[in-house]
């Protein structure tokens, strides 16, 4: 019986997943996007997105506790100095997945998998939002409706 087992298994065994999970984990890091299928993407971002919230608190406890996860020296002192600054203030939700088509061998569902605090395009984006200023519809509409009237009344 499976009970309490609900993450995917990607058809691969235990040791296969968490080596494939490890390496995907350590690119995710190191070049901050990467493309993959979308099953992958959902099972390396419950995998990275722990590892994340422990590299905020920089301890050796922390450091020992991700290294035994990803194996790479240079990959752990990464996320330590550059990535945990920039998440400092995130309390949680690192990743984003976008949906880019489907894989022409196999038709399987690809996507990136990205930092959410690196995409420097939505992050722009953004701000432009926040300084959109709201409109009043009663100011508008009154003269729309007195130029209707005298276009109907000529």
């Amino acid at each position: 019986m499976r009970h309490n087992k609900k993450f995917n298994h990607l058809s691969r065994t235990s040791e296969h997943r968490a080596a494939m999970l490890s390496n995907m984990a350590c690119s995710l890091i190191m070049h901050k996007r990467i493309s993959t299928t979308t099953a992958k993407a959902k099972a390396l971002r419950i995998y990275v997105e722990p590892l994340l919230t422990k590299a905020k608190e920089d301890s050796t406890a922390n450091r020992r506790l991700v290294f035994s996860k990803l194996k790479q020296k240079e990959v752990v002192t990464e996320l330590f100095q550059n990535v945990a600054e920039k998440i400092a203030n995130r309390p949680g939700g690192y990743t984003r997945i976008l949906r880019t088509g489907f894989r022409l061998g196999d038709a399987a569902e690809m996507c990136i998998i990205e930092l959410v605090d690196y995409n420097e395009n939505m992050l722009k984006e953004a701000k432009k939002v926040a300084k959109k200023t709201t409109r009043r519809a009663g100011k508008k509409a009154a003269p729309k409706a007195e130029e209707a009237t005298e276009a109907s009344a000529e």
